[in-house]
């Protein structure tokens, strides 16, 4: 009698289990950010570590980082760490200057520039009794915020979990239930920390499955793309370079296009002309930035990939950005993971042309001095894609990269082969077309000038 009242309630029992689990795995999978805290922003300098960035640069990318989702700075300040502590990261002097800073500034977030251990961040929660994040957790708040299609929340919620699994101990409340086990001789059973990581296991696998089908979506249209006759322009750069304020101007759209970090999170493509090409596809990627998590790195390659498959690459640079050079050197690591840029001689199978953008930012002197060194390059177009200066001699450019090598080529086609004939008409610049017996066959002949890639896609007609 006692077994079958326990085999009727097990069934409720175990719902009511699911549905707890279920109900603290979602409300820990909200944000780490609150909007409109105050924030103390911290970007230790750790002697012996070579930055890409000099660490006020690094403070400023910070803290336009924060700015981005809508964080009010309390306080920024650089930390110098002679040694690490594998406990703090910081030492306990420093530990104790930092609480005293955020209580005089009345702050109650501690954002630290750099990559915290799960133990780190723990500890300095309980020493500073305020929530601490770390860089990939703030940039992963940025792209949970800004994430609008399907494919994105996807991306995002997948890094959000490989970044939060080995952090289940430091920031879920209830992780020290325990789940009772069943039946007379029953043990503890599972505890709540081990359900919510095979529940996150279980979420990241499905979460992989369908960014696979994605990729093989995106697969099936680039290899449409691919049959079809109009080249590819991808847009890459640093994050707040300028890409979409120049994706705007050249397409007529209104993508999202602000003075913020990662304003733009999801991939954009659009039809432009350019000078003698009737039709051209143009793609805004999303921005790359220093240390960029690897966690995002591998979810956003299905997105990255556009990239490979672009006939060239307009690499947008931000030129009154101090930084700039330290930025270029970071979009080229990126490119370098994704294959397109070899990673020791910096050559590219793809074209890239450098942008050099936000002129009228720059003064006058450091204005014309970069106008003289692009026009002795093939390879640096200076443009403003707010005023819309230079634009014009960017289309240019790019028509006569894609055209460049574009050959005459003289081709006999039946002149019943209306497809082929079509095809020439419709893709390749017909220089003459004439009609004409061939062994007793009547025969198209046409003087054509096609590139290496409509030739290719011709032959295999």
């Amino acid at each position: 009698m006692r077994y079958q009242l326990f085999s009727r309630t097990r069934p409720l029992i175990c719902r009511r289990i699911r549905r707890r689990e279920r109900l603290s795995f979602d409300d820990d999978l909200m944000g780490e950010v609150t909007r409109g805290a105050r924030a103390l922003v911290l970007c230790p300098d750790i002697k012996g570590q070579r930055y890409d960035l000099d660490p006020d640069e690094r403070l400023e990318e910070t803290c336009g980082l924060a700015l981005a989702i809508g964080v009010e700075i309390a306080a920024a300040t650089i930390v110098n760490v002679r040694t690490v502590r594998p406990n703090t990261l910081f030492g306990s002097g420093q530990v104790e200057k930092i609480e005293t800073d955020c209580e005089l500034n009345h702050a109650e977030l501690v954002i630290v520039d750099g990559a915290l251990s799960p133990i780190q961040q723990r500890n300095l929660e309980e020493k500073l009794n305020r929530k601490v994040i770390d860089r990939t957790g703030l940039i992963l708040e940025i792209f949970g915020e800004r994430a609008a299609t399907a494919e994105g929340r996807l991306q995002v919620e997948l890094a959000h979990l490989d970044y939060q699994q080995s952090r289940l101990v430091r920031s879920w409340t209830h992780l020290e239930r325990q789940r009772g086990g069943f039946g007379f001789l029953g043990g503890p059973g599972e505890t709540q920390i081990e359900a919510d990581r095979r529940m996150i296991r279980q979420r990241m696998g499905r979460l992989r499955r369908e960014l696979e089908q994605v990729k093989k979506t995106r697969s099936l249209h680039r290899s449409r793309r691919e049959k079809a006759p109009w080249p590819v322009i991808a847009l890459v750069g640093y994050t707040n370079a300028g890409k979409s304020t120049l994706f705007n101007r050249l397409t007529g759209s209104d993508v999202m296009a602000e003075d913020l970090l990662f304003a733009t999170l999801d991939p954009t493509m659009r039809a432009i002309q350019l000078p003698g090409i009737e039709k051209a596809i143009i793609s805004d990627t999303v921005g790359f930035i220093s240390d960029l998590p690897t966690q995002l790195v591998a979810a956003f390659r299905a997105t990255l990939e556009e990239v490979i498959s672009a006939d060239i690459i307009l690499h947008v640079r931000d030129t009154s950005n101090s930084a700039h050079q330290a930025q270029k050197k970071q979009v080229l690591n990126v490119l370098s993971d994704l294959g397109v840029v070899d990673g020791e001689s910096g050559e590219s199978d793809i074209p890239i042309v450098e942008v050099w953008n936000k002129i009228d930012l720059v003064d006058e002197e450091r204005a014309n001095e970069l106008r003289s060194i692009a026009e002795t390059s093939d390879d640096a177009i200076v443009i403003s894609a707010a005023t819309g200066e230079g634009l014009d001699g960017l289309l240019d450019a790019v028509s006569s990269r894609l055209t460049g090598e574009a050959q005459e080529l003289e081709l006999k086609v039946s002149a019943s082969d209306g497809r082929k004939l079509a095809w020439l008409h419709a893709h390749g610049e017909v220089l003459s077309d004439e009609l004409a017996d061939v062994q007793g066959q009547p025969m198209r002949k046409l003087i054509v000038r096609l590139n290496p890639k409509e030739l290719g896609k011709f032959q295999a007609l």
